[in-house]
């Protein structure tokens, strides 16, 4: 009976030490999801508070949205006053146009043509309005221009007149781009140029440009 209440005892040890580890395992875990970066609002709904006006083109908020929208046939940008390296980002926009424009990642204003308006370099996330025009594909400006462009679903992603949810993940130099839940690109850049800089919304030069903007999240790394 002696030797019988020992296995018990034993058992009992080797199950309170069980325990006792997935306790420790819950906690690190817990502790993980509470560090886990936080997602964190770009754009207020109310001004552009934290943004820049680059250009002559107008950039208004309009019932809770960034409506751009041109009025000067040169390129705009928006870009915010924060620079990022490491980052995911994700934006809603719908398109009231026929005209081009972009997300650019890691970008500078270079200057101010007279003839064109500012001038940009960065990793560009392609916006236009008509399907089939490489939305979510990545140009680079003041470089090699197109990079990565999307596969033949990922250029029907699109929904043109409505809100479409663009995601991006930049970190290093590896950018993934999501359009409306479908991956569009996904490119490791061998030869990575631009690795911090602002976040730019573009008004696309020759007219026609009518776009807005919501929901516009980032989380650092």
């Amino acid at each position: 009976m002696v030797r019988r209440g020992f296995q018990v005892e034993g058992i009992v040890k080797r199950i309170l030490t069980v325990i006792a580890a997935l306790f420790v395992i819950a906690a690190a875990f817990s502790a993980r999801i509470v560090s886990a970066p936080a997602w964190k609002s770009l754009f207020n709904g109310k001004n552009l508070s934290g943004w820049k006006n680059n250009g002559e083109e107008k950039w208004i908020v309009e019932d809770g949205t960034i409506l751009c929208q041109s009025t000067a046939n040169k390129y705009g940008y928006l870009t915010t006053e924060k620079a990022y390296r490491n980052f995911d980002l994700r934006l809603k926009f719908k398109s009231e146009a026929e005209g081009n424009s972009g997300v650019f990642l890691r970008s500078k204003i270079t200057g101010v043509n007279p003839e064109h308006g500012p001038d940009i370099e960065g990793m560009q996330v392609e916006v236009d309005p008509s399907a089939g025009k490489h939305t979510g594909g990545l140009y680079e400006s003041g470089g090699r221009g197109w990079v990565a462009s999307p596969t033949e679903a990922g250029e029907k992603a699109l929904k043109p007149g409505t809100w479409n949810e663009l995601e991006v993940s930049a970190h290093g130099n590896h950018i993934v781009t999501q359009l409306n839940g479908l991956k569009i690109v996904d490119f490791t850049d061998s030869a990575q140029k631009f690795n911090e800089g602002v976040i730019g919304l573009q008004i696309h030069t020759g007219g026609g440009v009518k776009m807005r903007w919501k929901d516009i999240y980032i989380r650092e790394e």
